[in-house]
């Protein structure tokens, strides 16, 4: 089993500690719509500063096209740090340099350096090794608490914890704690909940949960675009085009001896228009036709879903199976959310993840503590459970 240097094995008093966190949160007019991953990495950020360091975090926002933009700009983040840590939160206008010295300079123990996006700099993504040199002046220990960019081979991910002691956060250690779980000896039966646009994203984790789980259940794009690669119509429904040949082969591969099976929907959720007036219908998915757009799965799977659920011991959840974002269309995923809460319950591993899904909890009022425990990774967590080693926590083994 690997083990890591954790932040409880360093001596942080009187430094000047690093965190790389993985807000990247959303953003309305400016203004910081959701918390939730910054709330998630509090502890870490609590115990640096409770230990007499400076804390500096280093963090993105959104995709900048690698120069200063002000939609993309960290300074939002400043009076929620301050009011939730209960400090000084000094903001450096740049992530290197001047700016960023003399804010880290002017920081005493116990107190926050934000730094502006590391994006504004197109080194961040290539890895550079100069760009994490200058980094690296600005302090003396380094923390990776940013699961969310933890697939990233990124300077601040990989190449800075190279050049100085560095340490796993406390939430990227729950996240590897829990998700490893599925790559060792999962309780079975194992299912796996996915939804999403593209195929080629989710094939390896499709294909990981067809050797070691049982029931792969799709919604969303990934759906539909499994029901068209079966040879139905999908009128005007979103669906991954080239990703069809990928589809079909999945399909081919569930129907191989011990293999999982991919439950696919036998009925779905119809509408001409994208609308919360707009009239539906849930029909079998050989009565598609025309100007119908599917837009959640049907009442008859989700009760086929719902019992594979309910069998279970281990779910692993990533994404919404509607488009959730409208109320008329978010059925399937309360119920799922709703069997998946109740099997937690009824001694069930329930591992739930991605931006998406925990939006939608947020926007109907679904408690995250329903579930044995919740990611703030999307893309990383499907990549970690299907098997990817990652260069940034390579970097954190003892």
């Amino acid at each position: 089993m690997t083990t890591y240097r954790t932040l409880d094995q360093a001596k942080l008093k009187g430094k000047h500690v690093m965190m790389r966190a993985g807000f990247d949160v959303p953003m309305e007019d400016g203004n910081v719509s959701d918390t939730t991953r910054i709330e998630a990495v509090e502890k870490t950020m609590r115990y640096i500063l409770d230990q007499g360091a400076v804390l500096i975090l280093l963090a993105h926002q959104g995709r900048p096209k690698d120069k200063p933009d002000p939609a993309f700009s960290q300074k939002p983040l400043v009076p929620i740090l301050e009011k939730l840590l209960k400090t000084t939160v000094h903001f450096a206008a740049d992530c290197v340099g001047p700016a960023a010295e003399k804010a880290v300079k002017a920081a005493k123990p116990g107190e926050v350096v934000l730094l502006e996006n590391l994006r504004f700099h197109p080194e961040e993504k290539k890895n550079d090794e100069v760009f994490a040199k200058a980094l690296s002046k600005l302090g003396n220990i380094y923390v990776n608490d940013a699961f969310t960019n933890c697939h990233r081979v990124h300077a601040s991910m990989v190449a800075l914890p190279a050049i100085v002691p560095a340490f796993m956060g406390f939430n990227l250690a729950e996240e590897v704690k829990y998700l490893s779980m599925v790559l060792r000896d999962p309780p079975r039966p194992l299912t796996l909940i996915v939804s999403g646009a593209k195929m080629e994203t989710k094939v390896p984790v499709m294909e990981r949960f067809l050797k070691k789980g049982d029931n792969i259940l799709v919604g969303g794009c990934i759906a539909n675009t499994l029901i068209a690669a079966r040879g139905f119509d999908v009128g005007t429904s979103k669906y991954d085009e080239s990703g069809l040949e990928l589809a079909q082969n999945l399909m081919l591969a569930s129907e191989g001896d011990g293999a999982a099976k991919i439950i696919i929907p036998r009925d779905v959720v119809v509408a001409s228009a994208l609308d919360e007036k707009a009239a539906k219908l849930d029909l079998p998915v050989e009565n598609v036709v025309g100007d119908m757009s599917i837009f959640d799965i049907g009442t008859v799977t989700v009760k086929r879903y719902c019992d594979m659920i309910a069998a279970s011991k281990m779910i692993v959840w990533n994404g919404p199976l509607g488009v959730y974002e409208y109320n008329r269309f978010s059925h399937a995923t309360k119920r799922i959310a709703e069997a998946i809460a109740l099997a937690t319950k009824n001694g069930a591993v329930s591992l739930v993840g991605g931006g998406d899904t925990i939006d939608f909890h947020l926007k109907y009022k679904y408690p995250l503590s329903a579930y044995t425990f919740v990611s703030m990774g999307g893309g990383a967590m499907l990549e970690f459970v299907a098997g990817k080693k990652f260069a940034s926590l390579k970097v954190l083994e003892k």
